[in-house]
């Protein structure tokens, strides 16, 4: 393959670490709640996130919106990993078991469709162990501009 072939075949991925560096930088709620960003590419994003005492409810497993909040940065991550800025414009999530304290949550963000301005995104978040915790889409619309410079 030669090397110009090789630089176009993995411009792709380039763009989207470049959008994940960026836009990390940035997203504050992320970085407060110590979700770690552990893989990106077109497309796609996995972040992690360790349940906290502060994260529990009532009943002392976490709370749906921190859960929630875990599947909206994949989903928000996978969406603008192309480096068009793009906001979600829905987000529909169904909670199949609970988080513990100590419980390590992976969310798995991947596109599934993108035409025109709109993409739909599944996001699912199991625990440590593999136990699917809740799964999500999310419904995404491209806005004006790139999310870092190109």
């Amino acid at each position: 393959c030669p090397n110009g072939d090789l630089q176009r075949q993995h411009r792709p991925q380039a763009v989207a670490d470049h959008v994940r560096h960026g836009m990390l930088a940035n997203d504050r709620a992320t970085r407060a709640l110590g979700m770690e960003i552990t893989s990106m590419g077109p497309g796609h994003a996995t972040i992690t996130m360790a349940v906290r005492a502060d994260m529990l409810n009532g009943f002392d497993t976490c709370h749906g919106g921190y859960i929630t909040t875990l599947a909206d940065s994949a989903f928000a991550f996978a969406c603008n990993s192309h480096n068009t800025m793009t906001v979600a414009s829905g987000l529909s999530v169904d909670f199949l078991a609970p988080g513990r304290e100590g419980d390590v949550l992976t969310a798995v963000g991947q596109e599934q469709s993108l035409s025109g301005r709109h993409g739909i995104y599944d996001i699912r978040v199991s625990d440590q162990n593999g136990q699917t915790i809740a799964l999500c889409r999310g419904k995404s619309t491209q806005i004006a501009g790139h999310v870092v410079p190109a």
